[in-house]
């Protein structure tokens, strides 16, 4: 719980700042946002139930709203400054809904039909992760869809290290003041990175079937699963 603790208090303090601040930040942050929703948006139905797990700034959400702007669509994230940024954000949308706290054991009593992710579950440690992959399969309907574009760590030391750098590099290029740097350096200190390959066994695992990663830029991927 210290974990989810810090993770709140740190999104709290940029919650204001930090839509603006994000697209320095993900060097790839066009194609890595576009890619996922582009992924989200495979569900025929005109007004989806959608899920949207530490749904921050409610960014990805905006973006499947403009694909589904009658869906019927939750949010949740621990952190509450960041969730108020959302909700003025989607203030337009009529069918939306806000819930403060740890999405890693929701439970829904209707199933939905997107669960989306965006940076949020690398903040989970291994084994949360896995409970999470298996407990997003359970509230999905048949059919459902499950995308959670994030960051994974390098599959060795070498390649990690060069993920690590190569981010380094553009952030510092990017324009972002030495405060605002210092300060997403700090945050990766909360990361919780895992493989990729080990969350796409685990989402196997879990019962997903066409399960991919469709996207990777670095240690930015977006990876994807069915429910049959």
């Amino acid at each position: 719980m210290n974990n989810r603790n810090d993770v709140s208090r740190s999104f709290d303090a940029v919650a204001g700042r930090y839509d603006e601040q994000r697209r320095k930040l993900i060097p790839c942050f066009d194609d890595f946002y576009s890619i996922a929703a582009s992924l989200a948006s495979a569900v025929p139905a005109a007004s989806p139930r959608i899920l949207d797990l530490g749904a921050g700034t409610g960014l990805f959400s905006s973006l499947l709203l403009q694909r589904y702007p009658e869906a019927d669509l939750t949010l949740i994230d621990i952190s509450e400054k960041m969730l108020d940024t959302a909700r003025e954000r989607l203030a337009a949308y009529p069918n939306v809904r806000y819930a403060v706290g740890d999405y890693t054991h929701f439970k829904s009593q209707q199933p939905f039909d997107i669960i989306i992710s965006a940076l949020s579950i690398h903040h989970l440690s291994d084994e949360e992760k896995r409970d999470l992959y298996a407990n997003s399969y359970m509230n999905l309907s048949t059919g459902g869809l499950f995308v959670n574009a994030d960051q994974v760590i390098g599959h060795s030391p070498y390649i990690d290290a060069l993920y690590k750098d190569d981010w380094q590099a553009k952030i510092e290029a990017s324009g972002l003041t030495r405060e605002e740097l210092d300060a997403a350096y700090e945050r990766t200190k909360l990361d919780r990175m895992a493989g990729l390959e080990e969350q796409l066994h685990w989402l196997k695992e879990a019962g997903f079937a066409e399960v991919d990663c469709v996207y990777k830029y670095f240690n930015f991927v977006v990876m994807f699963g069915k429910k049959q």
